[in-house]
């Protein structure tokens, strides 16, 4: 089996985690305890009692946990963004590689074996449930300048292309693209919490019906 290692912008870490098995484990229960916990329940030190190791050893790693979080957020949107890579390079026709990517972006995630350290589907809850958190802030501007969100961008602009293969005369593909990816995300937690604000239903598969949602939407309104 290859097991590989995604490039992250350096500045979202004091010490790559991926550079060491303190490392790994620190972002594996990470994971598992946000996922457990809530961002808002998570802290470094519930999180070094459970990896049997001190404070001061995740701080080596991250400056905090909002800086954590960006972190496992970024590299669920890479691992996407290679997904997608990995799917469409040899396709031809933009209609079948929008597709593929709209079906990458809303399906249930599962273990990935290709990244043995991450829980990828825990992590696709943290980001239902808290990716807002990274960006809704008052420092977004200078998270932004230091190429936190660069990951997001160029997953969302890769999408965009393929939009942009079908009709080069509509307007907004950057402005669909990152609202379809909201919500793909938004449904999801609908759908589990808040029932009444979705057609998608917890008691049947709403991820397809995620995929078709967003598959119609985007392609009434491209080809309009």
């Amino acid at each position: 089996m290859v097991v590989l290692q995604l490039v992250l912008n350096k500045n979202l870490y004091s010490k790559d985690p991926q550079s060491s098995e303190l490392g790994q484990r620190i972002t594996q229960h990470s994971i598992e305890m946000i996922h457990e916990l809530g961002f808002e329940g998570f802290t470094f030190k519930k999180l070094s009692t459970r990896i049997d190791s001190t404070e001061a050893s995740v701080y080596r790693y991250f400056e905090n946990k909002h800086r954590l979080l960006v972190y496992l957020i970024t590299w669920y949107w890479a691992w996407l963004d290679y997904r997608i890579e990995y799917e469409t390079h040899n396709l031809e026709d933009p209609k079948t590689k929008l597709c593929h990517a709209l079906r990458i972006i809303t399906e249930k995630k599962t273990k990935d074996p290709a990244f043995p350290d991450i829980n990828e589907e825990a992590l696709h809850k943290i980001v239902i449930a808290e990716s807002d958190k990274i960006y809704l802030t008052k420092q977004v501007d200078e998270d932004n300048k230091d190429g936190f969100f660069r990951g997001y961008k160029s997953l969302c602009k890769k999408i965009a292309t393929f939009i942009t293969e079908i009709n080069p005369a509509y307007p907004y593909p950057n402005t669909i693209v990152s609202t379809a990816m909201l919500v793909a995300n938004q449904q999801i937690f609908f759908a589990e919490h808040l029932p009444s604000l979705t057609e998608l239903s917890k008691e049947s598969d709403p991820y397809a019906a995620n995929y078709e949602f967003l598959k119609s939407m985007i392609f009434q309104t491209i080809e309009a």
